[in-house]
């Protein structure tokens, strides 16, 4: 045992004991008026529990969240979750089995946090829809159903990019995915219509049987996100979402024993446009600073996409990925994929100015839509690092090692440490769990040529990867109370 995991068994214990005259609450029915839930108390989900439009739940820094297979926590289109930990005051949500040290190879022991909103989706194109957004679709969230006909609280989607669904902050995920209620897998966070006044900071998903988190449409962005040992795709994007995130861990790996998708890790990226593929929104992501950490025996993709998918990769690192570091996915829907009828090829984008704008219905600047982008192409690497995959040639096939996009395939570990346990056999796949972790910047990745624009959300850093000097995953996660980072 080392010396991290005696710490935070003293701080679990002292948390017990602070509880221990508490009461243990058990949440049965949905939040109708806001309610604040307070750190002296563990709350037990029951069922699937929604926030209801018009109310707010406040969760106070430190709770304990545990919830049963048949529990989700699930925040209404209209209503909000202000979840704000802090760093040595987490807010954990968990099964009822964690015991808050010890890291299983185990997910399904509950359902996960769901956040809907009022932002833009894709429109639809279907011969009911023209393919344009006027703020009138919407859709109903995966993995729940409407309770009733005409039933409102499963949707998620409206006409308002700057809606605020609260914040998270300091939030652990862990050991979700499945709600036998519903009989389906859930993501560890999802996320639909989200607006960009929503905060989320400094949140985790340990363990999860579907992706880690997946977000449809919106503009929620995103900052310190981890996500480590998920059963599908670590980052999945959908539905015309044009957001940001910056700092972001991905460590693929396993939490069950059934098939890839299902308990075995898939893409660390997956990205869709719209259902159609020639509707808009499309997709538009800005991602800056990630450390991508893959399954470098038979591990998936780095990045796949899909359906006019649309993405800006900076400051990134890419290391031991078992498979391609792009693939041109075609299509995941009904609407065509790259290079159908009015959706041009994935390569084409990757060699197109963003400013080539498409025309479009809403107001008379297309800017409007697609704001995340300030130069370069729709879909492009600048400044990343690419160590030890192994199939790196995908990079030069879509022209991203040209020499003024910066990228490099280096040859030294652009991290400081990282140890695997043994490879194993795990349903069908040869996995190798990393169990150490030093995600520091190291070599190649310690400075950068470029850094994110300074635009209000992203933090300009001189560094690639997700970490420089400091690691900021420490004092608040599971990685950290399981022993995982050295």
């Amino acid at each position: 045992m080392t010396m991290r995991q005696t710490m935070w068994i003293a701080l679990m214990g002292m948390v017990a004991a602070g509880v221990a005259g508490a009461a243990d609450v058990n949440v049965t029915s949905n939040i109708v008026t806001s309610t604040t839930w307070t750190a002296n108390n563990v709350y037990h989900l029951k069922a699937l529990i929604y926030v209801e439009p018009g109310a707010s739940l406040t969760i106070e820094p430190g709770t304990i969240i545990r919830g049963t297979t048949e529990s989700a926590l699930i925040i209404a289109k209209g209503a909000q979750i202000f979840a704000n930990g802090r760093k040595h005051a987490p807010i954990i949500m968990t099964s009822e089995q964690d015991d808050l040290v010890t890291w299983r190879a185990s997910c399904e022991e509950w359902g996960n946090l769901t956040i809907m909103g009022n932002a833009l989706i894709a429109a639809t194109l279907d011969g009911q829809g023209t393919g344009q957004p006027d703020g009138t679709d919407t859709a109903q969230m995966e993995g729940l159903t409407a309770r009733f006909a005409g039933d409102t609280l499963p949707l998620y989607g409206g006409n308002d990019d700057d809606d605020d669904s609260g914040v998270i902050r300091y939030v652990s995920l862990r050991y979700g995915g499945k709600v036998l209620s519903i009989a389906n897998e859930l993501n560890g966070m999802s996320i639909g219509g989200v607006g960009r006044a929503t905060e989320i900071d400094y949140v985790e998903i340990m363990n999860n049987v579907d992706d880690g988190i997946e977000i449809w449409g919106g503009t929620v962005c995103l900052k310190h996100v981890s996500i480590w040992n998920i059963g599908d795709d670590s980052f999945d994007l959908d539905q015309g979402y044009r957001g940001k995130a910056q700092f972001g861990l991905i460590v693929q790996g396993y939490c069950g024993t059934k098939s890839q998708g299902s308990g075995i890790g898939d893409n660390c990226f997956e990205m869709d446009g719209a259902e159609s593929a020639a509707a808009q929104p499309f997709g538009a992501a800005s991602i800056y600073n990630f450390t991508v950490i893959g399954q470098p025996y038979d591990g998936d993709v780095g990045t796949e996409w899909r359906d006019n998918m649309r993405a800006q990769f900076g400051n990134c690192v890419f290391m031991d990925l078992g498979d391609k570091v792009i693939l041109d996915g075609g299509t995941a829907g009904d609407g065509g994929g790259y290079g159908s009828t009015g959706v041009p090829t994935l390569a084409g984008l990757f060699a197109s100015l963003f400013s080539n704008y498409p025309t479009n219905t809403v107001g008379s600047d297309p800017k409007v839509l697609y704001p995340n982008f300030t130069s370069g192409a729709w879909c492009q690497f600048t400044d990343c690092v690419f160590y030890n995959n192994k199939e790196s040639a995908t990079l030069t096939t879509f022209g991203q090692m040209a020499p003024a996009l910066g990228n490099k395939v280096v040859t030294a570990s652009p991290i400081q440490a990282i140890t695997r346990d043994a490879p194993v056999q795990v349903g069908g796949k040869v996995m190798a769990r990393v169990i150490s972790l030093n995600p520091l910047a190291a070599n190649d990745a310690v400075t950068a040529d470029g850094t994110a624009p300074d635009d209000g959300f992203f933090t300009p850093v001189a560094y690639k990867g997700a970490f420089g000097a400091h690691n900021w995953l420490k004092g608040w996660s599971a990685a950290d109370a399981y022993g995982m980072l050295d």
